[in-house]
């Protein structure tokens, strides 16, 4: 990853780089592996976020369709 630095502007390559890792995901992945989790608390955690995923994709397919 690379940030480049204009005009000696540190605070908006910093801010650049910030919104570069927040899209990566970096900043989601430090917070899951700062504590161990158990393999049971994993496989609820991306159970629920599958079901979250699916009920969005029904939600946008309902408004794309017309159908309220």
């Amino acid at each position: 990853m690379q940030i480049i630095v204009r005009d000696n502007n540190v605070d908006q390559a910093l801010r650049a780089l910030k919104k570069k890792l927040q899209r990566e995901g970096v900043y989601r992945e430090m917070k899951l592996r700062r504590h161990f989790e158990k393999p049971s608390e994993k496989r609820a955690r991306e159970k629920a976020a599958a079901v979250r995923r699916a009920r969005k994709m029904e939600r946008k397919r309902m408004e794309r369709d017309g159908v309220k």
